[in-house]
This record gives structure tokens, sequence and C-alpha cells, in this order.
């Protein structure tokens, strides 16, 4: 009989599940930047993940989608973070504080993310795949954003929030790809979402 110390429990179930999918997704990722995505095969990402091609198709319905990453799952856990902002901070406060885990797994993951942009700009096959992901993910938030602001679905500032707050992201994420040796990319994103906040003021001349 299990002990309360030794039964799995949810938590440590949707570990063990997080870390299978970071698997697949990484296998599936060095193998394509190797070889190109033709010449790989779902066989082939779960022979060098550990896992059996069922397993592979308990996470993602196709080798496509192991390349561009668990949008529904980074829309929900963004989705809750931002729920849970107390509701008097401002909205893009609201949404830097959201991203901050999601920075975070950047930072610690910047070999396999940079990795990613690397076989989806190889691959332009799997952009519309990735562009529907992320315009899954911003109709997610607008829906929190709306019950937070207290406005109708259709109201044009939701779309426009979530947009700008995701090209901020994405800006400070191709800054800091593109330069190792500069600012932490956490640092990017709030130079990011301030010069938001401050109405995107025009620079002084360098």
């Amino acid at each position: 009989m299990h002990t309360a110390e030794t039964e799995p429990g949810p938590g440590r179930r949707d570990r063990r599940k997080r870390r299978t999918r970071a698997a697949l997704t990484e296998a599936a990722l060095r193998l394509v930047a190797e070889r190109g995505l033709a010449q790989v095969t779902v066989e082939e990402i779960s022979e060098a993940a550990g896992v059996s091609p069922r397993t592979f198709f308990n996470y993602f319905a196709c080798k496509d989608d192991a390349l561009v990453g668990d949008h529904a799952g980074d829309a929900a856990r963004l989705v809750a973070r931002l729920a849970a902002v107390p509701p008097e901070v401002p909205v893009l406060a609201a949404l830097r504080a959201a991203l901050a885990d999601v920075v975070d797994e950047v930072r610690t993951e910047r070999e396999l993310w940079c990795l990613r942009m690397e076989v989806v700009t190889r691959n332009p096959v799997l952009l519309p795949r990735l562009v529907a992901g992320n315009v899954e993910t911003e109709r997610a938030i607008a829906e929190v954003v709306a019950a937070r602001v207290g406005v109708d679905p259709d109201h044009g500032y939701l779309a426009l929030v979530t947009a700008v707050a995701g090209a901020a992201v994405r800006t400070a994420m191709t800054r800091w790809a593109a330069h190792p040796d500069g600012p932490d990319l956490a640092d990017l994103v709030d130079e990011a979402f301030a010069a938001l906040a401050a109405g995107l003021p025009q620079p002084e001349p360098s």
C-alpha cells in the first residue's frame, strides 16, 4: 500500500507530463535542425526522446505541433496568471506581471528557444501554425482583459492591447537572441512595456 509520500499525485503527474512533452519537443527541434523537416519522422523523434510513437501522439497530433510548441497549454497558464493579478493593477503592468514566468522559462531555455526560431525560419511551412497559436493566445488573453476592465468582448482596446503586448515581448526576445552578451531578457521586456505605458515616445537621437 502506498503512503502519502509515495503517491504520485496530480502535481507529480503533471511534472512528468511536462518533462515528456519537453523531451519530445527538444528531440524534434534538434533532429529537424540537423536533417530538415521532411527527413525526420515521428518514430525517430519518439526514439530520441525515449518514448513510443503512441506516447508521442498522446501529446501532439503531428510532427509540426511538436516543433512550434504547446500554445494551448501556454495560453492556459498565462490566462491563469493574468487572472491572479490584483484588479487594481493597470492592464499593461498586469500583462507584464503575468508574463514573468514565461520570460524566466525562455531565459533558462535560451538554446532551445533560439533553435525553434531557426527551425521555423528554415521551414516557413511552420509559420501559419505558429501564427495561429499566437492568435489563439491573444484571443484568450483579450477575454480576461475584457472582464478585467469591464468592456464588451468586441471592444477595439482588447485586440490592440494584446497585440502590442505580444509585439513588445517578441521584439525584446528578438533583440535578446541577437545579442548573447547584451542586456538580460527581463530588462528588455521591462524596457518595451515601459515604452508602451509611456505612450511610445520618440527616442532622442543617439
